[in-house]
Formats: C-alpha cells, sequence, structure tokens
C-alpha cells in the first residue's frame, strides 16, 4: 500500500509560525526512504514515553525541500502541552555560525579581512598573555607574551587562545572560572573588557580551543558596524532569510508559550551553567551562545548556506564565501586536549567539516558540516547528499547521545 506518511511528516508541519517557509514535498520524491522515516519517529515517540526525551522537533529537509518534520513530546514535560514544529529553543553555540556569516558580511563589504588583528578593532586585545602549566608558581601557571596577535579568523576557527570556563580543569580555565565574567549581567562590551584582562589557554594560531572567541567576533561586528550585534545580524541575515523567531531571548509575551524546556533535572551543562530563561533576557548579547530559534528558522539559515548564501532570491554571502566558511581551516592549528569536532573532522570559521568518508563514528561524506548546542539541539549540512537536518532539543544530558543516533537513523532513509 501507498504510503503517504502525512500523520508522521507532513502534517507534522502544522502550526507553523508566521515567517517564510521552506518548500514541502513528499519524501520519496526528494530521494528519502519513507519506512525508515516512520521508523524514526517510531523510536522517538518510544523515548518520549520512557521519559528519555522530554520533547523534540526534527526537520530534514533534500533538493531543498522540507520532506520531514516531526515534533514529538511535550514543549514543557512539567505541563501537558504538546511540543509543535513552530516551538522556539534556546540554541547556544548554534549561534555561532549565524554571528560568522555576520561577520563575513562585513568582510564582503570590504569592511573587515580576516588576517585583521582583533586588536585593530578592540585595542584591549592588544598585548595578550598566555598562561603556561606550571605547578611551582602560584596559581599553577606562569605568564608569557603572546608570540603574535590574535587574528579574525582566530576567532572563527577557535585558535585564539581564548577558552571557556565552564568545563576543562586547566590553569586557564580555573581563571575563567574565578573570574565569574557573567555575574553582575554586563552587557557585550564590558564582558569582552573583562574576558581581555586573562590569560590565553595557548599561543594564539597554534591550538583549537572551545572558546569565547565568537562573543568576541560579535563585538567585532558591533564595533565595525556601529551598531549592537542584534540589529546587525537582524538586517543582514535573520530578516533576509525570514528567521522571524530567531533572536536574543523571546521578551515578546504572545511568543512565550512556546518555549521549550528540558526536564526540572536537566538543566546544567557545566560549572555555574544552568539554563537561561530567554523571557528575561540578559544584557550580553552572546553571538557565541544566546541565540533562540526553531527548526524553519534554522532550516531557512542552513538551506542559504547550503544554496551558496541565497535563499528565495535573497543573498546573504557570496558562493566563494559560503565555500570558504564550510572548508577545513584548521592547517597547522593542532586540536586541543577538548577537541569537540571530533574524530573524522576539521574545522571551518564556526562549524567542523568532514575531512573523509571514514574514521567518524557515524556515516557521511566528506565535506559534511556541523556543529550543536550545549542545551541539545544539533544540525548538520551535507552537501554531497544536497540534505539539511536540524534537530531541535532540550536536554544536556542526552545532547551527545541523539547526535550520533540521528545521524546514523537519517543517513539510512537517504536512498538515492
Amino acid at each position: 500500500m501507498k504510503r503517504l506518511l502525512l500523520t508522521s511528516t507532513m502534517l507534522g508541519l502544522c502550526h507553523l509560525a508566521a515567517g517564510a517557509e521552506l518548500p514541502r514535498a513528499d519524501p520519496a520524491s526528494v530521494g528519502l526512504d519513507g519506512r525508515q522515516l516512520d521508523a524514526i519517529t517510531t523510536l522517538l515517540k518510544k523515548d518520549v514515553a520512557d521519559h528519555v526525551l522530554p520533547g523534540a522537533v526534527l526537520l530534514i529537509a533534500r533538493h531543498g525541500k522540507v520532506a520531514y518534520e516531526q515534533a514529538v513530546g511535550s514543549r514543557d514535560p512539567q505541563g501537558t502541552a504538546p511540543m509543535r514544529a513552530d516551538d522556539i529553543f534556546r540554541i547556544y553555540s548554534m549561534s555561532k555560525p549565524i554571528t560568522v556569516v555576520a561577520a563575513l558580511t562585513l568582510l564582503e563589504a570590504g569592511r573587515l579581512q580576516l588576517d585583521d588583528p582583533v586588536s585593530k578593532y578592540l585595542p584591549q586585545f592588544a598585548a595578550m598573555q598566555v598562561g603556561v602549566p606550571d605547578a611551582q608558581t602560584p596559581g599553577g601557571m606562569r605568564l608569557v607574551p603572546a608570540e603574535r596577535p590574535i587574528t579574525v579568523q582566530d576567532l572563527m576557527r577557535h585558535s585564539s587562545g581564548l577558552t571557556y570556563g565552564f568545563f576543562g580543569n586547566t590553569p586557564v580555565k580555573k581563571a575563567y572560572q574565578q573570574a565569574h565574567l557573567e555575574a553582575d549581567n554586563p552587557d557585550l562590551a564590558t564582558f569582552v573588557e573583562r574576558l581581555a584582562k586573562l590569560p590565553l589557554g595557548y599561543q594564539p594560531g597554534t591550538t583549537w580551543d572551545y572558546s569565547y572567541s565568537i562573543d568576541v567576533l560579535g563585538r567585532v561586528v558591533e564595533v565595525v558596524s556601529g551598531q549592537s550585534l542584534y540589529d546587525y545580524e537582524k538586517a543582514h541575515v535573520l530578516d533576509p532569510l525570514g528567521m522571524t523567531d530567531t533572536g536574543f531571548g523571546v521578551p515578546d509575551a504572545a511568543r512565550q508559550d512556546r518555549i521549550a524546556e528540558p526536564f526540572s533535572d536537566d538543566r546544567n551543562f557545566g560549572i555555574d551553567a544552568d539554563f537561561g530563561d530567554p523571557r528575561h533576557p540578559v544584557r550580553m548579547q552572546s553571538g557565541g551562545g544566546g541565540m533562540v530559534s526553531t527548526a524553519e528558522d534554522y532550516a531557512r539559515f542552513l538551506q542559504a548556506m547550503l544554496a551558496d548564501g541565497t535563499l528565495d532570491g535573497h543573498r546573504v554571502i557570496g558562493r566563494q564565501t559560503e565555500r570558504y566558511m564550510t572548508a577545513d581551516q584548521l592547517g597547522s592549528v593542532k586540536p586541543g586536549p577538548y577537541y569537540l569536532p571530533g574524530p573524522g573532522y576539521g574545522f571551518g570559521l564556526g562549524v567542523a567539516v568532514r575531512t573523509g568518508t571514514g574514521v567518524a563514528p557515524f556515516p557521511g561524506d566528506a565535506g559534511d558540516w556541523y556543529w550543536g548546542g550545549a542545551g541539545g539541539t544539533y544540525m548538520w549540512v551535507d552537501p554531497a547528499r544536497d540534505l539539511v537536518v536540524v534537530w531541535m532539543m532540550q536536554s544536556p544530558r542526552q545532547r551527545l547521545h541523539y547526535r550520533s543516533l540521528l545521524r546514523d537513523l537519517v543517513n539510512a532513509a537517504v536512498a538515492d
């Protein structure tokens, strides 16, 4: 019997926000196996029933058309409302690619170059110190001068020497933890000023280390453009792509009942790092981790990148710039001890980039690229398959489990 998949796929597209939609298609018409998609739906619903998954939205698009979008579980597992396809999620580090694209629009306008020293725009980064572990020195490290400036490219590929303090236990990470950089709700300018006073974990340009680099990049965007990060992103990325539910928080009361929540005992993702409340946005517009979005909005962003920077006739960045962004940028930069891209992946500008068919712990094609958020969200793009996948979930403890699982399940649905 012909399988229409209307209940589990196409009719899962109801309740969409008023923003623009990608075209829709029957799965078979874009080379996706309907039986495998049904199996994915069954698995996700079982995980909800088993209280493994609070709720989620999975969107799969191929050849520019959404062929599967399924909402499962509850928007808030402490309540009774079902998850809907247009619900709003904290995307944390999936903010980073949006900020990188915003900065690249300035590059294309001739207002920014990748080899510019960051200190050209933020003078407080002109004379950075590097913390070298040394058990004989107070604080467990000695300071040495940075051997070269941090560049804009370093910020985009996490080779700046900056780090994060919410995970890891190196002396520099401990210094970040003790600094309580966000304790009094600073704005972005104040936060970056404080950050520049801390030592780097590595010499610039030598080591990949996950960090506040993209937050610093967001401040560079503000300085160069003369606008707040959100205002610039709204004008040059979000509005052109029809991303009406993406921003730094949800202050609009009319949309607040669409905010997805985690289980009550699953709100922490690191040292002093807990889920915030986007109903009450903080002052700092964190380009590295402060945005909210929907599956549809984020799919539009990814589809634009897959289509050489253009969607529905709106050009955000050019073809060469997009391809440069999603190419491996590491070169002589070595993976640090917390290399999040994982085996089989290099790193481009804001995204991990697959370097070969093998090595990674799940199937894929060389050139696919991905990133995720600490709250459980995840995305990937496979140009070789003309495939876009967005996973929206709020569960820090399950985030790694579903990343590999969904790769296996979705790749199995690609029939050609």
